[in-house]
């Protein structure tokens, strides 16, 4: 496995990710949940004792990862551009060969959101971000997601969705995908799922 989980997760990972969130929940965005506080880089085991949601040891000499089997919200403790996410039923945290951090990829929510909770979780985490020093990347290609008549058009065409990327020096890199979503239990309602990718830089400026 790389050191972080390429973009073709995308595709491949949507599956897994509509199996997580495919379970009766409501959604609460920000609670006492459990939750995994990292770095990345740090050993594994640090991460491990210092978060309270359970994980798996590492594999030694293996590029791997573990899946967060409750439901478990993201705390990046970096001092200066450290963030929190909403509880997520997706996530996975990856380990290289020296059982170090290497990447996350999540889903922050338990079930599809409508609309608007979804636009108020994209830019919770892009304020969040912004505040730490964070900078959006890519911007004439993927500009950062704003409540607007325009993205929200953009969002509801089944056919574009979203992506922007942000950069924290040299240190770490976020994607951040939003799709809308057949919820079928939910069915007359436009249902999205977010998608964040984290980990040391990978895409250029």
């Amino acid at each position: 496995m790389n050191r972080f989980w390429p973009i073709s997760w995308q595709r491949g990972g949507l599956s897994l990710i509509i199996a997580a969130l495919l379970v009766f929940g409501t959604v609460r965005l920000f609670t006492n949940a459990p939750e995994v506080a990292l770095i990345l880089g740090e050993p594994w085991e640090d991460m491990r004792q210092r978060s309270s949601a359970k994980i798996d040891p590492a594999i030694p000499g293996s590029y791997w990862g573990r899946v967060i089997t409750s439901d478990a919200r993201l705390r990046l403790i970096d001092l200066q551009y450290g963030f929190v996410t909403p509880r997520a039923r997706f996530f996975t945290v990856s380990f290289d060969d020296n059982e170090r951090v290497s990447s996350i990829r999540m889903s922050p929510q338990i079930e599809p959101l409508l609309l608007d909770d979804t636009l108020k979780v994209v830019l919770d985490l892009q304020e969040q971000w912004r505040k730490g020093g964070w900078i959006p990347i890519r911007v004439n290609y993927d500009p950062p997601f704003a409540d607007t008549p325009e993205w929200r058009a953009q969002l509801r065409n089944v056919n574009k969705g979203g992506t922007s990327y942000w950069q924290a020096g040299n240190k770490y890199q976020v994607m951040m995908v939003v799709n809308r979503f057949k919820d079928e239990r939910n069915p007359t309602e436009e249902r999205y799922l977010i998608k964040l990718q984290l980990a040391t830089p990978w895409v250029s400026q």
